[in-house]
């Protein structure tokens, strides 16, 4: 039975949560494998919004298990909030699993988050300031607290003092900022520790016996491919991998046990912060998007940058991930362009290039060389099968398949559950 991942394929925001509410009734597992509260997933269901930042999206389908793997970082107060909300709306979250090795985003890191970046200036790297960085920093310099520290004191005490020596000298000497006390950090972290302790397991196992078992275990990636820390646009990038393989890593279940990968893919394109964006249109065209598209962060609120669908950066994702099947959101928000530019190749200093360039500087450098789709004016809210779709809006589909080279098997209509059309089943 398969194992399923689900990644972005772009910058973020494709609309990951949708793809995977789709496959939410008939899967028994949705595991978040990468990242932490800067990221966001926004799912409608019976015309009800539910934000989640921590959450995995199967949180809302009461036949699946969801799962923390161990490749994440976590706020834990941000997670109890969102657990309280969502519970307080009626959804039962008591059958969250966390994993025994996950890290703890402390106060301290949120801290060293902010002044860093502002110390950096000009060359702010455009982060949310959760803390996501300095945690996967100090989980690499092992040094980082994890969810099984939280149930030692003695031990939990000693890894928070080790932190602090290095992270006050920094804080006080550089940044003139105050001392932090490791009591305030401990008593925080052993007070979380007693409400997560029912919820922790060894989501290695668990994950292993169930796929050996036949169940169907759905990966969900946070961010995307182009804000992987090795993949991306570096150094525009986030802390961790969300790519196809960052799920194997992350959950500790191997890549012989997977069996599709999904790509996420909006209709156009859009990125949060800093960093190249060679279709990014600063004009009304933009603007329209933007507004049309409801693109403001769910994590942050801050406007996203848009720009025209880009098949070369949907492409190097569709290759390094070893896509089986692209799911595309938001069709919907084109209707009513008389004609839709698809970048198909760039100019990188007068040179063609029908492929990503290898190197950040010439990426930065890129000119998008446009090929005009014609676009539609029908409201395609209410279709269901591919064959509702107006010819010139099937069109448009069918070109961006021959572009990426992957099939792709869903298309998003609108943001309600049911506003989506199927043209392959993305678990048989």
């Amino acid at each position: 039975m398969p194992g399923i991942i689900v990644v972005g394929s772009q910058w973020g925001d494709e609309g990951k949560g949708k793809a995977t509410d789709q496959m939410g009734d008939r899967v028994d597992f949705c595991v978040r494998y990468s990242g932490g509260n800067n990221a966001g997933h926004t799912l409608v269901v019976d015309g009800e919004k539910y934000a989640m930042h921590l959450l995995p999206s199967g949180i809302l389908s009461p036949t699946s298990t969801p799962v923390i793997g161990n490749g994440v970082v976590i706020d834990l107060g941000v997670l109890f909030h969102e657990i309280d909300v969502l519970t307080s709306r009626g959804v039962d979250c008591s059958q969250l699993k966390v994993s025994s090795n996950a890290h703890i985003i402390t106060s301290y890191h949120r801290t060293m988050d902010k002044v860093t970046e502002r110390f950096a200036g000009k060359r702010k790297i455009g982060t949310t300031g959760r803390g996501i960085g300095p945690t996967y920093s100090d989980k690499i310099n092992r040094m980082g607290i994890r969810v099984q520290d939280l149930f030692d004191p003695e031990h939990l005490r000693q890894k928070v003092e080790a932190a602090l020596d290095q992270k006050n000298q920094i804080l006080v000497k550089i940044y003139n900022r105050r001392h932090i006390e490791a009591d305030e950090i401990v008593d925080e972290l052993l007070a979380y520790g007693e409400r997560l302790q029912p919820m922790v397991t060894d989501t290695v196992r668990l994950l292993n016996d169930g796929l050996d078992e036949g169940k169907i275990v759905l990966f969900e990636g946070a961010q995307a491919h182009h804000l992987d820390v090795d993949h991306g646009t570096y150094p525009y990038v986030t802390s961790s991998n969300p790519t196809a393989g960052g799920a194997c890593t992350g959950t500790g279940v191997g890549p012989t046990r997977i069996d599709r990968v999904i790509g996420i893919a909006k209709a156009y394109t859009t990125r949060v912060g800093e960093g190249p964006f060679p279709t990014e249109l600063n004009n009304e065209a933009g603007e329209k998007l933007r507004t049309d598209g409801g693109e403001f962060g769910v994590t942050t609120g801050r406007p996203r940058r848009c720009g025209w669908f880009d098949a070369l950066v949907v492409e190097a994702a569709a290759t390094a991930n070893a896509f089986t099947d692209v799911f595309l959101t938001k069709l919907d928000i084109l209707s009513g362009w008389d004609k839709i530019p698809v970048c198909v190749a760039y100019d990188v200093n007068g040179v063609r290039h029908d492929r990503q360039p290898m190197s950040q500087q010439e990426f930065a450098a890129a000119t998008p060389i446009y090929e005009e789709v014609d676009g539609w004016s029908e409201d395609i809210s209410g279709c269901r099968e591919f064959s509702e779709l107006p010819v010139k809006a099937q069109d448009y589909v069918k070109r961006l398949e021959e572009l990426i080279g992957t099939r792709i098997s869903g298309i998003g209509v609108g943001p309600s559950r049911e506003q989506t059309v199927m043209v392959h089943d993305l678990i048989d």
